[in-house]
Formats: structure tokens, sequence, C-alpha cells
């Protein structure tokens, strides 16, 4: 059996990601700790409150005796971290924010991790770390940091971060990297494209896009919307991180991407389309500084080597996610209405 610690398991995608290994793996135990930030929702996870394998914790990675004391009394195999601050617009207005967390907070976890796995620098004398052991950094894209009209990001490429959450991010890879050439650190790191399907935060473009066609307000589109994403369901994401949980070869970074190169503001247009609404909607305001022009992932790597494919595509994809976020009315409102943070605080104290 596996215990697993899964960080920032209450976002979007580490909810998810709890979600599948749960259900794929009956046997494995998954602790899962969140600082409960505006972007962590325990709503997420309500449906596996009662499961004996689980088990959440109120904690913030920067809480070095805190996250001791989790692997103390857990005996943790594995960790996948989610937890990040990851909206690039606030990261332009509060990066110290995402510094602190992105970074510091990754290395404490590394620390953690090396010492109650018996790691000691690659040398003559290092002795035997605990088998069965992985550190896996969950990374995104935007570390490469934009392409022409042609081309696509490698695992080779340089880290050429255009904004204070991606580079927040890129940091948190050579640390990681780092603590594999130095003390042997079983670490793998993904990075990812934009994940889209249930559970996505409402600030994100999706989400925000299908809550404002339902109430008939503005679309706030960026510049001209012609930036390209390649987008990524995010159950096939987390099938492909427990691949290279499982799979992927140590010290290796594995690209993840969903082979679905999509315009922006195409992605509004075809979610006014599909809920009988106006393009009209549409309001084009300033650009971001820093927005980065395009991204698209070459997946080749994690498809030949460990044979992950992403099984969805982007039509059946986003016509899932649509009805999903029509069949859960409720849990947006009780997020745009601040709701849930309301109850977090009156069971965990301050949410911020």
């Amino acid at each position: 059996m596996k215990t697993i610690l899964v960080t920032g398991g209450a976002g979007f995608i580490g909810s998810n990601f709890v979600k599948t290994m749960l259900d794929k793996y009956p046997n494995y135990k998954i602790i899962n700790i969140d600082a409960l930030t505006y972007a962590g929702n325990l709503e997420n996870l309500k449906d596996i409150d009662y499961n004996e394998n689980y088990t959440f914790i109120k904690a913030d990675i920067r809480a070095r005796q805190k996250i001791d004391k989790i692997f103390e009394t857990y005996d943790i195999d594995m960790v996948v971290n989610f937890a990040a601050e990851s909206h690039v617009d606030r990261s332009i207005v509060e990066p110290e924010i995402f510094l602190t967390t992105n970074v510091i907070g990754t290395q404490v976890l590394l620390d953690i991790a090396k010492k109650h796995w018996n790691l000691n620098p690659k040398d003559k004398y290092c002795k035997e770390y605990k088998e069965g052991v992985k550190f896996l950094q969950v990374s995104t894209d935007e570390v490469y940091g934009a392409l022409g009209k042609t081309g696509m990001f490698v695992e080779t490429m340089p880290l050429m971060p255009n904004n204070p959450y991606s580079a927040s991010k890129a940091s948190a890879d050579m640390i990681v990297r780092s603590y594999y050439e130095t003390f042997g650190m079983p670490i793998n790191i993904t990075r990812c494209s934009n994940n889209y399907g249930p559970y996505q935060f409402p600030e994100k473009l999706i989400p925000l896009m299908i809550n404002n066609c339902l109430k008939g307000k503005e679309l706030p589109v960026y510049g001209d919307g012609m930036q390209i994403r390649d987008w990524l369901h995010v159950l096939v994401h987390c099938i492909a991180i427990d691949t290279v949980l499982h799979k992927g070869v140590v010290g290796e970074v594995y690209n993840i991407g969903g082979n679905n190169e999509k315009a922006n503001i195409d992605i509004v247009k075809l979610i006014i389309k599909t809920l009988g609404k106006s393009e009209d909607l549409i309001t084009y305001v300033k650009d971001r500084p820093g927005h980065d022009r395009r991204y698209a992932i070459d997946n080749t790597k994690i498809t030949t080597e460990l044979g992950w494919e992403p099984q969805y595509t982007f039509e059946k994809g986003i016509k899932e996610t649509i009805d999903w976020y029509l069949d859960n009315i409720d849990w947006i409102e009780n997020i745009v209405s601040g709701d849930y943070m309301r109850y977090y605080e009156s069971m965990y104290g301050e949410v911020y």
C-alpha cells in the first residue's frame, strides 16, 4: 500500500486528481493538504469525505513543522505537489505570495521529504533511501515563455518565463531538479498545457465565460483574443500524472499536452454558440502585461516512452464541461458569492 501526499488537493486539478487516484487505487491512502486559500474548495471533494483511505488536513506547504509532523504521522511514500498560486493576473498585482508559496513552499516540501526518506548527497557514503518514493512537481508550459506562429515546447528548451507566476514555477522546477542532482531525490517534473473541466475556479477563461454568458454579462477578452493555447481536459491530465508517478524515469521532465490548439476568442465564441447567446456580449479589453501569444506542447516524450495518450477530443471535452457547469450552478454561485470562504473561515479560521 502506498501513502501519497497530495498538496493543493482542494483546488481544481488537485481535487480531480485525488478522486481519480482513490477510484483507481482502492488500497492507496491519500493525504490531502491544502491551505484553503480563495482557490481551495472542499465542496470539490464532498463525495469522498467518508472514504477511509482519504484524509484532509488544512496546512500551508510553507509551514515546516506541520509538514514534518504529517510526514512523521503518515509515513509518506510519494508527494504530488499541486500547491501553488496560479492566476497570472493576480501575480502581476501581488508577486510576493507567488514567490513564497510556489518557491519556498516547494523547497520546504523537498527538505522534509529528504529528511524522512533518508536522502544524503550522492557520494560513496550515501545510504540507501526509502524504496518506492517519489516527488512529483506539477508545473506548467508557461515556464518556457511564448512561441511564435510555429514550433512547439519540448522538454529540453530553456526556461524563459514572462510573468511573476511562470517565473515562480520555473524557479520551483529548478529547485526540484537541484535536489535530484545534489541529494539523489527521486523526482519527476510535469509541464502541462491549459486545463479545463469540472471544478475550475470561475476566474479562469472557460468557467468565467460560461457564468457570464448565463447571466447576460459582458465577456471580457484580452487584446484581440488571438492568444493561442493547447487545451487539456483535467481528467486526461490526471491520468498523465498518474502515469508519470508510476512509470516516469527518475529525474526526467515530461510535457503533457492535449493536442488542441485554440485561440481564446474561438473558445469564447464556441461557448456563446453552445449557450445560445449573442456575440454582442464580447468586450475587448486592454491586454495584460507580459501576455504570452502562443503555447503549444510537443508531448512525444510521454506518449512514446510511457504510453500515455490524450483520450479526449476538445469537442467532447468542452461539451461535457459546459454541461457540468449548467448542472452545477449552485457550485458556481457559492464561489461567486463568497459563501464558500465564509463557511471555511468558520471551520478553519481566516481564508485568504
